[in-house]
Parts: structure tokens; sequence; C-alpha cells
């Protein structure tokens, strides 16, 4: 039974999990328990590939000190240039991985 799993998810170029091996198998005419396939794909290192949403982690705030005060106090407006300056970073998910992009602008 492993070696058919096997065949199931490297005939999926490796990307079924345990979900889509069993319906492939039931289609293919074999009765097998998911659980059961579940447990044998874990048991040889056989992992699905994972397409969840998200990305990287830009900030990871420390609980124990104390915030950054806003010294603008959300008023983005300046009386002359060069005495108000505001700065951003995201991310953007691209096929060769993450670009991070940051950006500074004079209010």
């Amino acid at each position: 039974m492993l070696r058919q799993i096997q065949t199931v998810h490297l005939t999926s170029r490796q990307t079924y999990g345990a979900l889509w091996v069993h319906a492939e198998l039931r289609t293919r005419g074999e009765r097998h328990g998911r659980k059961r396939i579940a447990r044998l794909m874990r048991s040889a290192g056989l992992v699905g590939a994972s397409h969840r949403r998200g990305g990287p982690v830009t900030t990871r705030r420390d609980g124990s000190s104390r915030p950054t005060p806003d010294l603008v106090n959300r008023n983005f407006t300046a009386s002359g240039p060069n005495q108000l300056w505001v700065a951003d970073i995201t991310f953007i998910p691209t096929a060769a991985g993450f670009l991070y992009l940051a950006v500074v602008l004079e209010v």
C-alpha cells in the first residue's frame, strides 16, 4: 500500500497530501482510510505542497517593551519643506520569493 501511495505522490509531482492521495486511490478502486494513508505518508516522510496565504513577518513586537511614541500625532501636514518625513515597508510576493519595498516620503 505504501508503494501505491508513493506512486500517487510522485505522479502529482509531490504536491498531493493525504486527502488528495486518498481521493486518487479511490478513483483507482482502492478502498483505504484517509487517516491510515496520512499515517503511512507521515512515517515515510511524504508531505504535500502547502498553498497557505500570507508572507514573511516584517515586525516582531516585543511584548515587554513600551510602544514607540507617535511623534506626528497623526497630523500629516507640514508647514514647509524638509520638516516631516514618513516611511513604510511592505513585501511583494513573486515567483522568485518575496521582494521588500521600502518607501520614504516627505510630507
